[in-house]
């Protein structure tokens, strides 16, 4: 693969894009650097995620009693609501894939750019403007049908769910435009010697993570399109009144969502994956069975949608497919655990932050799964369904796995990006606070949830109390951890040592660049070598990082 010379490539660049320099606001507006990208991407997702977890703070606060405290039933309906739709769709979704895999997956192939930077920059836009179509709904009086949309409550709140509709299905463009750029990248813009079985594990994430949201996105935009169709021209397709059927708008939205499960935890599974091995100084165990297992979670990821519908009304036939499929599903999501926990054994473990959030995850995640069998189970789920249980397991899926591992790689990549170091000692201060505020607040919920507590439910009986004062308690400790972190991550960017080109001693291809890269990563296209072989690497004290044994140099600044 050639490269051109850095002065040919940005002197093409501005001449396409318009303007001189790289300072700047239209720098960044315009800009194809996929680094960049992957910044604004970073910026505005983590932006959605503090607006969705305050609005989670409320509803956690509102149900410190089952009497008002802070805002009416309608107000609170339209406010978990926006939690989930906001942190589903604006941040869990896009966080790792957009942010994290732009800013990193060109740099880990040897690349100087993603295949289609116009196509990535327009990606971004995409999301922008799907976010602010969303605001528009909100502004329209708001929307309380919970995240999924489910008719026919989605039916009667027409010029809010119109406009979240729309947003959603411009989101999904964004989300699919993401998907086919990475996956023509990785097939495309792979250095020579770098094999299918010689790419970083986070990669085979990745990629498993595209095919899954080529796939199943359409799916969710034709089942918008068919809502606003409804809401807007009346034909019956959902709503019952009209001669339509809710449970088909079920199976649209599951077929979709339950992949998008997936596209939300299997980049936090390539995270892990290049983390442990990374910080316990040991090659990956069973690379291949974790490389298929992406694979194999991404097919399988289609065959399963049924169970959230074991009490809608369902065949019993299919009800006892499903759950059997499910219970499928769960092998080769133990195989990577099996796998880091092999990694982990007789490694030389450093307790950094990064480090620290992936055992997290291993812990959090696990539990999340393993409470998913009773859910898989037709005749404990009777019981489970629509109850807090279902709350927590959910958290502990999505938050314990994808958002834990997502600080695991922005913790780990962060010196690469922004070229500086931040505090180890309140890196570790946060992750301990978020650890146990998210295990009070969730495994609270279990216990309600197993007593019969419903979800969603704006009051609640006396003997709830304790559960959700406790609860409460857990998410205040839960937003300190996060404020901590906020607080040392932005020091890091004025007042944290510069960092050297590899200060964890990584063998994947990025850190064979300086810190932060320069515009085209690399000045020309570096050596594939096993990507987790730590063998040629030592540490250099003078510089704080680590370098080849055989040709030590020092960290170098970006051009």
């Amino acid at each position: 693969m050639s490269l051109d010379s850095p002065n040919s490539y940005l002197k093409k660049t501005h001449c396409i894009l318009g303007y001189k320099g790289q300072t700047g606001i239209l720098s960044y507006l315009l800009t194809l650097d996929h680094k960049r990208i992957g910044v604004m991407y970073l910026i505005s997702t983590m932006t959605a995620f503090l607006v969705a977890g305050l609005l989670a703070l409320g509803v956690r606060t509102e149900l410190l009693s089952p009497e008002k405290i802070m805002v009416t039933p309608q107000q609170y309906n339209r406010m978990f609501t926006l939690h989930g739709a906001i942190m589903i769709f604006l941040f869990i979704i896009p966080s790792v894939p957009a942010a994290l895999g732009n800013i990193i997956l060109p740099i880990m192939l040897g690349a100087k750019d993603v295949a289609f930077p116009r196509l990535n920059l327009l990606s971004y836009w995409l999301w922008i403007v799907g976010a602010v179509t969303a605001l528009v709904a909100i502004s329209q009086g708001g929307i309380d049908t919970g995240w999924t949309f489910y008719t026919p409550y989605s039916t009667s709140a027409r010029p809010g769910v119109i406009a979240m509709a729309v947003g959603v299905f411009i989101l999904g463009f964004s989300s699919i435009f993401t998907g086919l750029n990475f996956m023509v990248t990785m097939h495309k813009l792979r250095p020579p010697g770098m094999t299918w079985f010689r790419m970083p594990l986070f990669l085979w994430a990745l990629y498993a993570t595209a095919l899954m949201q080529i796939i199943a996105t359409p799916v969710l935009g034709i089942t918008v399109v068919l809502l606003g169709v409804e809401n807007i021209m009346g034909v019956g397709i959902f709503d019952p009144k009209l001669g339509g059927d809710p449970v088909l708008f079920q199976h649209f939205f599951w077929f979709y969502s339950h992949p998008a499960v997936y596209i939300m935890i299997v980049p936090g599974f390539g995270i892990i994956s290049d983390v442990i091995s990374i910080h316990a100084r040991k090659h990956i165990f069973g690379y291949s069975f974790i490389a298929f297992s992406s694979v194999a979670i991404a097919i399988l990821s289609f065959l399963v949608w049924g169970h959230h519908m074991f009490t809608s009304g369902q065949s019993t036939v299919v009800n006892v497919i499903f759950s059997a499929l499910t219970f499928t599903i769960s092998i080769p999501t133990a195989v990577k655990i099996y796998n880091w926990i092999a990694t982990l054994y007789k490694g030389s473990i450093q307790f950094t932050t990064p480090m620290l959030y992936a055992l997290a995850f291993i812990f959090l995640f696990t539990i999340g799964g393993l409470t998913g069998f009773p859910l898989a189970t037709l005749a404990t789920d009777v019981h489970l369904h629509d109850t807090y249980f279902v709350v927590a397991h959910f958290h502990y899926v999505m938050m314990g796995g994808l958002v834990i591992a997502m600080l695991a790689g922005l913790h780990h990549w962060w010196p690469k990006f922004t070229g500086r170091m931040y505090s180890e000692t309140w890196g570790r201060v946060a992750c301990a606070l978020i650890f146990v505020g998210f295990n009070i607040t969730f495994l609270t919920q279990f216990l309600m949830g197993a007593q019969g507590m419903p979800r969603r439910y704006y009051t609640y009986v006396p003997e709830y109390q304790i559960y959700h004062q406790t609860s409460t308690a857990g998410s205040y400790v839960l937003g300190l951890g996060f404020l901590v972190m906020l607080l040392y991550l932005v020091h890091s960017l004025f007042k944290g040592r510069p960092a050297p080109a590899n200060p964890w001693g990584g063998a994947t291809l990025e850190w064979r660049c300086s810190s932060p890269p320069r515009y085209d990563n690399f000045e020309t296209t570096p050596t594939v070598g096993d990507p987790y072989d730590f063998s040629d690497l030592r540490y250099d004290p003078s510089i704080g990082g680590w370098i080849s044994n055989d040709a030590p140099v020092a960290a170098g600044k970006a051009s």
